[in-house]
């Protein structure tokens, strides 16, 4: 008797457990129809819109600035003395071929980019809302996410887009035309000047087509490979499949993976203009027109190469491998298809010599959601970054340290000299995060909201890999010169002021200048790096629409704490300031 009730419990225990796996299973495929048909529906309402509006502002911008910027990279390449007239006379020939690629890749690239972005985002958006908890949420989220919000994105988009052209393009002008002292002016015989020219537009004529040809062959065997990848992730519950909420969204990204191959056909066809314009560089480099030639050939080859073993084809090539080096750095393969800096590590040794990297997205077993979770992302770290900026800002604000006069200003033009507003508030903030690192014992970065960034959880996201590890730097520099508190006072001043001896001096915060002129100077050079960095940080496409959100919010901080929204400053009425703070 007892064993038949055993028997009837472990019956019906499995068909419980087979009842809830079909349910489950269901309920997964219901979802994925549910969410497809409602953002198809919501990426023909909000698509063309968005698409429309991002497609006509950066087009806008490109066509509005470039008598500018053709004005403003001639007068730089003219009054710079960092290259010599070899140099120059090249740089003129080749100028126009510049310009064109701008336009054409500009608009082009700006079309594609919109019209991804505008049919994409309310698709993907359905999708994320189907892993609400509530069902009342998920309804809810379906129907509104990715509307308005898509819009507003595209608005957003051709802001920054703006900001990059306008104000971030000029800075980077603005260095190449500083020379200092004690480095010496890149220079080039006129004799190689017809060479560079020449294996220029060989690297063209060659390096485009090929290119062309061998991602068009190779792009139905990452299409099925791609979709193998997926399938076997989604049987074997791996990767985006291991959790059941996300299912629906790794299976959108199946059906998106040809959109994928496309784009990387693309990417494809855009990198090998750049790739066969090396070229000149590598004659620049070599003296030599045959290693120029050389690299042409080389490149194709090792294109043909690496998509070989990115597609597990068959090893190696059979396209010749020319040598275009005089030594080579190692015994590996000179295309520069390497390893990102946070992959390899901080400290490996950049070669800037080496052929512009190929971008690949890769077929490699995706990471599971949990890991991916646990990665600090790098939207965490821009918005404590301002937080902490508007945190330490309220502080100077208090100290009276700096004035709403100075905010008014630099709002009304960024380019009114006042650095302690412009990078000053940001070096500072980004200094006290450090010591406040120091103090905690941290072995990477310790942000305000208590989330230490390390090498292990840091955002595997090239803009960081160009800040971070050098911060990391700056920390260990300032724990081995074991400065004292009037040290580490006088060393905020600095970073604060940025140079501004006038305004140092009024603050009096403790600091005491060292008595040792070689104490000094090492403080010194810290602060100057500091300051490099953030200066390197404000050309970043988001950091002035965001840095001008918290002066904005600052401005109001300040007329608030003198207690009165429409009180003027210095005559000048800052309301029209605080009405438009954006959200």
């Amino acid at each position: 008797m007892g064993t038949v009730k055993a028997w009837v419990a472990d019956n019906y225990t499995g068909t419980m457990g087979s009842m809830h796996n079909s349910m489950q299973v269901a309920y997964v495929v219901f979802s994925f129809c549910a969410a497809f048909l409602l953002g198809g529906i919501k990426a023909m309402v909000v698509g063309p819109v968005a698409a429309a509006l991002m497609i006509l502002g950066n087009v806008g911008v490109i066509l509005v600035l470039f008598p500018a910027h053709v004005w403003w990279t001639i007068y730089s390449v003219i009054k710079t003395d960092r290259i010599n007239a070899g140099l120059k006379l090249a740089l003129a020939i080749a100028l126009p071929v510049l310009f064109g690629l701008w336009l054409g890749l500009g608009i082009f690239g700006s079309a594609l980019v919109a019209l991804g972005y505008g049919f994409s985002t309310p698709w993907i958006s359905t999708f994320e809302a189907f892993r609400q908890e509530s069902e009342s949420d998920k309804f809810i989220h379906g129907i509104v996410d990715g509307t308005w919000g898509t819009i507003k994105g595209s608005c957003t988009v051709v802001r920054d887009f703006a900001d990059m052209c306008f104000h971030s393009y000029p800075a980077y002008l603005e260095e190449f035309r500083q020379c200092s002292d004690d480095r010496q002016p890149h220079s080039i015989r006129l004799l190689d000047v017809p060479s560079c020219i020449l294996v220029g537009v060989l690297g063209l004529a060659v390096d485009i087509p090929l290119y062309t040809v061998i991602a068009l062959i190779k792009s139905p065997y990452m299409l099925f490979k791609g979709w193998q990848r997926l399938l076997h992730d989604l049987i074997s519950r791996e990767g985006p499949f291991l959790e059941t909420l996300c299912v629906p969204i790794a299976g959108l990204a199946i059906l998106f993976w040809p959109l994928v191959v496309v784009g990387s056909v693309l990417l494809a066809v855009v990198s090998s203009i750049f790739v066969g314009l090396y070229g000149a560089v590598i004659v620049y480099q070599e003296k030599s027109f045959r290693r120029g030639v050389s690299y042409v050939v080389t490149m194709v080859a090792e294109f043909d190469e690496y998509t070989n073993d990115w597609l597990y084809l068959r090893e190696g090539t059979i396209l010749p491998k020319p040598s275009y080096r005089k030594r080579k750095a190692s015994d590996s393969a000179e295309f520069s298809v390497r390893p990102s800096a946070s992959v390899r590590g901080g400290d490996y040794p950049s070669t800037s010599s080496e052929a512009p990297a190929m971008l690949v997205p890769t077929l490699v077993p995706a990471r599971s959601v949990r890991e991916a979770i646990q990665e600090v992302k790098m939207v965490q770290i821009w918005a404590n970054m301002m937080k902490s900026c508007e945190m330490r800002g309220r502080d100077l604000l208090n100290l009276n340290v700096i004035t709403a006069v100075d905010l008014t200003e630099w709002l009304r033009t960024s380019d009114s000299g006042n650095e302690t507003i412009n990078l000053g508030i940001t070096s500072y903030s980004m200094l006290c995060n450090v010591l406040q690192s120091i103090k905690a014992g941290s072995a990477g970065l310790l942000l305000d909201n208590g989330v230490e960034v390390d090498q292990q959880n840091r955002p595997q996201d090239l803009l960081l890999d160009w800040f971070f590890h050098p911060v990391l730097v700056l920390k260990d520099q300032i724990q081995a010169l074991k400065m004292t508190e009037q040290d580490l006072r006088f060393l905020e001043k600095l970073t604060l002021f940025v140079g501004n001896s006038a305004r140092a001096q009024a603050w009096d915060n403790g600091a005491e200048t060292p008595q040792d002129p070689v104490r000094t100077a090492q403080i010194q050079a810290i602060s100057r790096r500091m300051i490099g960095i953030v200066r390197s940080m404000s050309k970043f496409p988001t950091y002035r629409r965001r840095y001008r959100h918290v002066v904005k919010l600052l401005l109001a901080y300040s007329v608030e704490r003198e207690g009165s929204i429409g009180s003027s400053v210095s005559g000048q009425s800052v309301s029209y300031e605080i009405t438009h703070l954006e959200v």
